[in-house]
């Protein structure tokens, strides 16, 4: 079992590394709050998140 928790623990934090690499602070919040409304059952807040998401995603790269 600890095993498991390590390699996931090491997954997420790769996975925020990757994406503030790749997007910024912007996507580390919309992740921040997709996955604290996800882990709080909050639809408004992991609403919230997803939006910020797309809107990283879709827009301009510079």
């Amino acid at each position: 079992m600890p095993a498991i928790a390590l390699l996931s623990a090491v997954f997420v934090v790769g996975f925020e590394q990757i994406v503030q690499w790749q997007y910024g602070p912007t996507g580390i919040v919309g992740l921040l709050l997709l996955s604290i409304g996800i882990k709080a059952k909050s639809p408004t807040c992991s609403s919230i998140g997803a939006v910020v998401l797309a809107l990283t995603v879709t827009g301009p790269t510079l």
